[in-house]
Protein backbone atom coordinates (compact mmCIF):
# COMPACT_ATOMS: atom_id res chain seq x y z
CA UNK A 1 0.00 0.00 0.00
CA UNK A 2 1.29 3.46 -0.91
CA UNK A 3 0.90 6.17 1.67
CA UNK A 4 0.90 9.76 0.54
CA UNK A 5 3.05 11.94 2.77
CA UNK A 6 1.21 15.09 1.75
CA UNK A 7 4.43 17.07 2.22
CA UNK A 8 8.12 17.02 1.46
CA UNK A 9 10.09 14.22 3.15
CA UNK A 10 11.29 15.30 6.57
CA UNK A 11 15.02 15.31 7.25
CA UNK A 12 15.99 15.08 10.90
CA UNK A 13 19.60 14.06 10.26
CA UNK A 14 20.97 17.43 11.44
CA UNK A 15 19.32 17.15 14.87
CA UNK A 16 21.49 16.10 17.80
CA UNK A 17 20.41 12.73 19.23
CA UNK A 18 18.50 12.78 22.51
CA UNK A 19 18.74 10.10 25.18
CA UNK A 20 15.52 9.85 27.19
CA UNK A 21 16.19 8.46 30.66
CA UNK A 22 13.29 7.14 32.74
CA UNK A 23 14.15 6.09 36.31
CA UNK A 24 12.62 6.91 39.68
CA UNK A 25 16.09 7.17 41.25
CA UNK A 26 16.99 10.85 41.13
CA UNK A 27 20.69 10.27 41.78
CA UNK A 28 20.93 7.80 38.91
CA UNK A 29 19.08 10.16 36.57
CA UNK A 30 21.58 12.88 37.43
CA UNK A 31 24.54 10.55 36.99
CA UNK A 32 23.33 9.31 33.60
CA UNK A 33 22.57 12.84 32.50
CA UNK A 34 26.16 13.85 33.23
CA UNK A 35 27.52 10.75 31.51
CA UNK A 36 25.61 11.32 28.29
CA UNK A 37 26.34 15.05 28.21
CA UNK A 38 30.04 14.24 28.57
CA UNK A 39 29.89 12.65 25.11
CA UNK A 40 27.91 15.55 23.63
CA UNK A 41 24.46 13.96 23.73
CA UNK A 42 21.26 15.79 24.59
CA UNK A 43 19.53 14.27 27.62
CA UNK A 44 15.99 14.44 28.97
CA UNK A 45 15.17 12.68 32.24
CA UNK A 46 11.87 11.58 33.78
CA UNK A 47 10.93 9.85 37.06
CA UNK A 48 8.11 7.82 35.48
CA UNK A 49 6.70 6.61 32.19
CA UNK A 50 3.63 8.80 32.60
CA UNK A 51 5.75 11.94 32.82
CA UNK A 52 7.73 10.85 29.77
CA UNK A 53 4.52 10.31 27.81
CA UNK A 54 3.18 13.72 28.84
CA UNK A 55 6.33 15.51 27.74
CA UNK A 56 6.81 17.36 24.47
CA UNK A 57 9.46 15.45 22.53
CA UNK A 58 11.20 16.52 19.31
CA UNK A 59 10.75 14.23 16.31
CA UNK A 60 14.46 13.62 16.08
CA UNK A 61 16.96 10.81 16.53
CA UNK A 62 17.37 9.26 19.94
CA UNK A 63 16.84 6.29 22.22
CA UNK A 64 15.30 5.36 25.55
CA UNK A 65 17.06 4.20 28.71
CA UNK A 66 14.38 2.86 31.03
CA UNK A 67 14.39 1.17 34.42
CA UNK A 68 12.39 -2.05 34.60
CA UNK A 69 10.83 -1.31 38.00
CA UNK A 70 9.01 2.01 37.98
CA UNK A 71 6.00 3.47 39.78
CA UNK A 72 2.89 2.94 37.68
CA UNK A 73 3.71 1.42 34.31
CA UNK A 74 6.84 -0.74 34.47
CA UNK A 75 9.63 -0.57 31.94
CA UNK A 76 8.80 -4.01 30.53
CA UNK A 77 5.10 -3.23 30.22
CA UNK A 78 5.94 0.07 28.56
CA UNK A 79 8.17 -1.74 26.08
CA UNK A 80 5.22 -3.93 25.14
CA UNK A 81 3.03 -0.87 24.55
CA UNK A 82 5.50 1.27 22.60
CA UNK A 83 4.32 0.26 19.14
CA UNK A 84 0.71 1.01 20.00
CA UNK A 85 1.77 4.40 21.36
CA UNK A 86 3.61 5.22 18.14
CA UNK A 87 7.00 5.29 19.87
CA UNK A 88 9.68 3.69 17.73
CA UNK A 89 12.80 4.75 19.60
CA UNK A 90 15.19 1.90 20.44
CA UNK A 91 15.05 0.99 24.12
CA UNK A 92 17.70 -0.05 26.65
CA UNK A 93 16.37 -1.56 29.86
CA UNK A 94 18.18 -1.52 33.19
CA UNK A 95 17.40 -3.06 36.54
CA UNK A 96 18.82 -3.86 39.93
CA UNK A 97 16.53 -6.87 40.28
CA UNK A 98 16.85 -8.61 36.94
CA UNK A 99 16.77 -12.30 36.17
CA UNK A 100 17.34 -14.39 33.07
CA UNK A 101 13.66 -14.79 32.06
CA UNK A 102 13.16 -11.04 32.38
CA UNK A 103 16.19 -10.26 30.22
CA UNK A 104 15.14 -12.85 27.63
CA UNK A 105 11.67 -11.31 27.45
CA UNK A 106 13.13 -7.84 26.98
CA UNK A 107 15.56 -8.90 24.26
CA UNK A 108 12.94 -10.91 22.39
CA UNK A 109 10.72 -7.83 22.41
CA UNK A 110 13.48 -5.88 20.67
CA UNK A 111 15.46 -4.21 23.46
CA UNK A 112 18.94 -3.12 22.41
CA UNK A 113 20.38 -4.26 25.74
CA UNK A 114 19.40 -5.27 29.25
CA UNK A 115 21.85 -3.88 31.81
CA UNK A 116 22.04 -5.00 35.42
CA UNK A 117 22.77 -2.30 38.00
CA UNK A 118 25.40 -1.35 38.84
CA UNK A 119 26.78 -1.22 35.31
CA UNK A 120 29.98 0.25 33.95
CA UNK A 121 29.70 3.65 32.30
CA UNK A 122 31.31 2.25 29.16
CA UNK A 123 28.75 -0.56 28.94
CA UNK A 124 25.96 2.01 29.00
CA UNK A 125 27.69 4.23 26.45
CA UNK A 126 28.25 1.23 24.17
CA UNK A 127 24.58 0.26 24.42
CA UNK A 128 23.46 3.81 23.64
CA UNK A 129 25.82 3.96 20.64
CA UNK A 130 24.22 0.79 19.25
CA UNK A 131 20.73 2.15 19.92
CA UNK A 132 21.44 5.45 18.18
CA UNK A 133 22.91 3.66 15.18
CA UNK A 134 19.80 1.48 14.97
CA UNK A 135 17.58 4.55 15.13
CA UNK A 136 19.65 6.30 12.45
CA UNK A 137 19.25 3.33 10.09
CA UNK A 138 15.49 3.27 10.64
CA UNK A 139 15.18 6.99 9.99
CA UNK A 140 17.32 6.79 6.85
CA UNK A 141 15.09 4.00 5.54
CA UNK A 142 11.94 6.00 6.32
CA UNK A 143 13.36 9.09 4.64
CA UNK A 144 14.23 7.10 1.52
CA UNK A 145 10.73 5.61 1.43
CA UNK A 146 9.11 9.02 1.83
CA UNK A 147 11.24 10.39 -1.01
CA UNK A 148 10.19 7.47 -3.20
CA UNK A 149 6.53 7.97 -2.30
CA UNK A 150 6.87 11.65 -3.21
CA UNK A 151 8.13 10.67 -6.67
CA UNK A 152 5.23 8.25 -7.07
CA UNK A 153 2.80 11.06 -6.25
CA UNK A 154 3.99 12.91 -9.37
CA UNK A 155 2.72 10.11 -11.65
CA UNK A 156 -0.64 10.38 -13.38
CA UNK A 157 -3.19 7.62 -12.84
CA UNK A 158 -2.40 6.16 -16.27
CA UNK A 159 1.33 6.23 -15.54
CA UNK A 160 0.69 4.35 -12.30
CA UNK A 161 -1.25 1.71 -14.20
CA UNK A 162 1.60 1.34 -16.68
CA UNK A 163 4.13 1.17 -13.83
CA UNK A 164 2.16 -1.59 -12.11
CA UNK A 165 1.93 -3.74 -15.22
CA UNK A 166 5.45 -3.14 -16.51
CA UNK A 167 6.97 -4.06 -13.14
CA UNK A 168 4.85 -7.23 -13.13
CA UNK A 169 6.85 -8.35 -16.16
CA UNK A 170 4.36 -7.58 -18.93
CA UNK A 171 5.62 -6.50 -22.33
CA UNK A 172 4.56 -3.17 -23.82
CA UNK A 173 2.22 -4.98 -26.22
CA UNK A 174 0.51 -6.80 -23.35
CA UNK A 175 0.16 -3.60 -21.32
CA UNK A 176 -1.34 -1.87 -24.36
CA UNK A 177 -3.91 -4.64 -24.75
CA UNK A 178 -4.81 -4.62 -21.06
CA UNK A 179 -5.25 -0.85 -20.91
CA UNK A 180 -6.78 -0.32 -24.35
CA UNK A 181 -3.87 1.82 -25.54
CA UNK A 182 -1.57 1.78 -28.53
CA UNK A 183 1.88 0.32 -27.99
CA UNK A 184 3.53 3.66 -28.79
CA UNK A 185 1.40 5.35 -26.12
CA UNK A 186 2.51 2.75 -23.58
CA UNK A 187 6.13 3.43 -24.52
CA UNK A 188 5.60 7.15 -23.94
CA UNK A 189 4.00 6.53 -20.53
CA UNK A 190 6.77 4.10 -19.64
CA UNK A 191 9.41 6.69 -20.51
CA UNK A 192 7.63 9.28 -18.38
CA UNK A 193 7.51 6.84 -15.46
CA UNK A 194 11.22 6.10 -15.73
CA UNK A 195 12.05 9.80 -15.81
CA UNK A 196 9.73 10.86 -12.98
CA UNK A 197 10.81 7.99 -10.73
CA UNK A 198 14.51 8.59 -11.54
CA UNK A 199 14.83 4.92 -12.47
CA UNK A 200 17.88 3.94 -14.50
CA UNK A 201 16.57 0.53 -15.50
CA UNK A 202 13.54 -1.74 -15.34
CA UNK A 203 15.21 -3.56 -12.44
CA UNK A 204 15.32 -0.23 -10.57
CA UNK A 205 11.63 0.27 -11.26
CA UNK A 206 10.76 -3.22 -9.99
CA UNK A 207 12.65 -2.57 -6.74
CA UNK A 208 10.82 0.73 -6.34
CA UNK A 209 7.43 -0.94 -6.84
CA UNK A 210 8.29 -3.51 -4.20
CA UNK A 211 9.50 -0.83 -1.78
CA UNK A 212 6.26 1.11 -2.29
CA UNK A 213 4.26 -1.97 -1.40
CA UNK A 214 2.71 -2.48 -4.83
CA UNK A 215 1.76 -6.14 -4.47
CA UNK A 216 2.51 -8.32 -7.47
CA UNK A 217 -1.14 -9.35 -7.58
CA UNK A 218 -1.97 -5.66 -8.12
CA UNK A 219 0.47 -5.55 -11.02
CA UNK A 220 -1.08 -8.35 -13.06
Amino acid sequence: MIRSTGSQPRDTSSLRPTVFVVDDDGELREALSGLFRSVDLTVATFPSISEFLQSSRPDGPGCLVVDVRLPGLSGLDFQGQMAGLGIRLPIILMTGHGDIPMSVRAMKAGAVDFLAKPFRDQDMLDAVAVALERDARRRDAELAHEALAALYETLTQREREVLAQVTAGLMNKQVAGNLGLSEITVKIHRGNVMRKMSARSLADLVRMAEALGIAKTDRT
